[in-house]
């Protein structure tokens, strides 16, 4: 039963950053990729960049701030799985962005932080 909740607000929080994102402009172009490796939450574009978006959403902040739940092995994954993103889809050479979207459910409010975190250097896909 926890899981299905933890899954339900998930999802509420990846309804809510699409929302903001297309609010501002963004276009969705992908919503929970997933390969092989991991998975990707949003993939979003701004007309100049391919923005890799990770959602982390809290009801309170007892464990930190949702962006603090992204750590090295998270990166390292988002990071492998945009790469197999931009050979499936061949965009080569265009600009990558790793943003991530916190969203606090109890009042539904959401921080963007853009450019989060660098590529992680050194994967292979």
């Amino acid at each position: 039963m926890r899981k299905k909740r933890i899954n339900t607000r998930g999802k509420e929080g990846e309804d809510l950053a699409v929302k903001y994102l297309e609010t501002n402009g963004y276009r969705i172009l992908d919503r929970n990729y997933t390969t092989n490796i991991g998975e990707v939450d949003i993939f979003a574009t701004d007309n100049r960049t391919l923005i890799a978006v990770e959602v982390k959403s809290r009801l309170s902040l007892q464990y930190g701030t949702p962006a603090e739940a992204v750590g090295y092995n998270k990166i390292k994954k988002i990071s492998q799985v945009t790469s197999q993103y931009i050979k499936q889809f061949r965009l080569f050479g265009v600009a990558v962005r790793f943003d991530i979207i916190e969203v606090y459910l109890e009042d539904k409010k959401v921080n963007h932080i853009k450019n989060a975190f660098d590529t992680y250097l050194n994967c292979r896909t």
